[in-house]
């Protein structure tokens, strides 16, 4: 048997019967997630998501920060979301399990570094396989976003979360950036070349986010936003 013929027999097409099939089981299987999802978290009450990166060490800086700062959130009456796992995520649930606030943790399971850490209610726990229904329980349950240093999945649910307000998917809510150092050169990037030498966007989007790397500060940021407004979901 030659390898062009191997390979053929090994990338065999599969036909349009079992395509469809297919497809329409991982529709059903996307339906549940939403139900699960929506069912669970409608009556959790006024909440912050808090980003991050999953591999952000309790000895990095930015753990403890991230964990101070989900505990004055729950001070304040908010509960806390977060991606479930560890680091960052880890480090959110904690602070707000230390102030016995809502600790909510939306896990997905990954072929590394994604588990669902303990600080977490056990009954504020949902596991995913779709990383766009989680994405959307991120974004809908919470009354601000704030985004600590993390990689490629923070940078995208920043950026998704931006656009949704800028196109006025959803109503406006505070996005704070934690660590100038940490998020200076993007910014920098958005302002030179992505404003004003390319024109992608307006001026008054870069006003969309506050940057801080104040715990006070941050949590003023929200509390002031909703002292002259009021909690409303967000789609």
């Amino acid at each position: 048997m030659s390898d062009k013929y191997r390979k053929k027999k090994m990338y065999k097409t599969k036909d349009w019967t079992e395509f469809t099939a297919e497809s329409s089981w991982r529709m059903f299987k996307i339906m549940a997630e939403f139900v699960e999802g929506f069912e669970r978290m409608d009556k959790i009450g006024p909440c912050v998501s808090i980003y991050g990166s999953a591999r952000t060490d309790p000895a990095n800086p930015y753990y403890p920060l991230a964990e101070k700062l989900a505990a004055r959130m729950a001070q304040e009456g908010f509960g806390i979301i977060t991606g479930g796992g560890p680091g960052i995520m880890e480090a959110a649930n904690k602070g707000a399990h230390s102030m016995n606030g809502k600790s909510v943790g939306l896990n997905i399971e990954l072929p590394f570094e994604q588990y669902a850490n303990p600080y977490i209610d056990q009954d504020k726990l949902i596991n995913f396989n779709y990383f766009f229904v989680r994405k959307v329980m991120l974004v809908k349950y919470a009354q601000a976003f704030i985004y600590m240093p993390g990689g490629f999945g923070t940078l995208d649910e920043l950026f998704e979360a931006i656009t949704l307000i800028q196109t006025h998917k959803i109503e406006r809510v505070p996005v704070i950036l934690i660590g100038e150092e940490y998020w200076k050169g993007l910014l920098q990037w958005m302002d030179k070349t992505v404003l004003h030498a390319e024109r992608n966007i307006s001026p008054e989007d870069m006003d969309l986010f506050f940057i801080t790397d104040d715990v006070e500060a941050a949590v003023t940021h929200v509390t002031e936003f909703y002292a002259t407004s009021h909690l409303r979901p967000n789609f």
